[in-house]
């Protein structure tokens, strides 16, 4: 059973404040340590779960965050960036499911930590209507492929998010409890890990024996990506993607049959808009 995590870390317990996930920052080093932590423990529980092989996609900032030898060494890693494919890069049918460990909620998310989309330039973005982030936008990227989202780990308001994308059946984790958007309530470290690694077991073992434990999101087709930025000049570059409309003073829309187009859009516009 082949494994793909993508890792973030905002969504990691200890880590409460945007100050701390910026590389050069005085805890970013020590946010780094609390996120491998956290990811070597889903690795473990996957491999307790009966994994033969689990990939990292190092998806947080600049993506060179986890430090290939204090890494499990069961695993490989995916580091460095721009990757053509972001959060998801090397993501295919080849894997059996999909972790998301230190998750954030979407921008505009209430009492939820560092909320955001991508980048600050996102003021929210939805697919036919349904508004995502990065969770959603990367599990259906996931569903294009056929492989289920089988764990997710962050604050509980990530996890609610979870839960209204795609069901009961994922195993989701809560680390943290968020007060505002940058303070909230830590699991200890040692806690926080143990039920991720718990959680990482218990969706394999459900999956292994067609019990549960995973849900596929399924991206339509046509999808449809509207994004509303935060100030015009950003919707004005964003615009500047090929087959997209700008709809609105702030807002630019993208259609396509297929969603890997979509999700090649989506990159495009806002790496464009942080230009602004």
């Amino acid at each position: 059973m082949r494994i793909y995590i993508s890792a973030d870390m905002e969504g990691v317990s200890g880590v409460v404040h945007g100050g701390q996930t910026a590389p050069g920052a005085r805890e970013y080093d020590r946010a780094c340590a609390l996120m491998i932590g956290e990811v070597n423990a889903a690795i473990a529980g996957a491999y307790d779960g009966g994994a033969t092989a689990v990939l990292v996609n190092d998806s947080h900032w600049n993506m060179r965050n986890l430090h290939l030898e204090a890494l499990d060494s069961r695993a490989e890693l995916l580091s460095g960036s721009p990757k053509p494919l972001s959060m998801v890069q090397g993501l295919d049918a080849s894997f059996d499911a999909v972790f998301f460990v230190g998750y954030h909620a979407r921008a505009g998310s209430f009492a939820a930590s560092i909320d955001h989309t991508c980048t600050g330039s996102v003021y929210w973005a939805a697919v036919n209507g349904r508004e995502m982030g990065e969770l959603g936008l990367n599990a259906l990227f996931a569903g294009l492929h056929g492989v289920p989202i089988a764990l997710v780990s962050g604050d509980q308001q990530l996890i609610a998010e979870a839960r209204d994308l795609l069901g009961e059946e994922s195993v989701t984790v809560q680390v943290k409890e968020a007060i505002g958007r940058s303070a909230a309530r830590c699991l200890p470290i040692a806690e926080a890990r143990r039920r991720i690694q718990e959680g990482a077991k218990l969706a394999l073992e459900r999956r292994r024996t067609n019990t549960g434990g995973s849900w596929l999101l399924r991206p339509p087709s046509p999808a449809t990506l509207t994004v509303a930025f935060m100030n015009t000049a950003q919707a004005e570059l964003a615009a500047l993607v090929p087959g997209s409309e700008r709809i609105e003073a702030r807002s630019v829309q993208f259609t396509h049959a297929d969603y890997r187009e979509v999700y090649r859009a989506w990159r495009a516009m806002y790496l464009l808009a942080g230009a602004a």
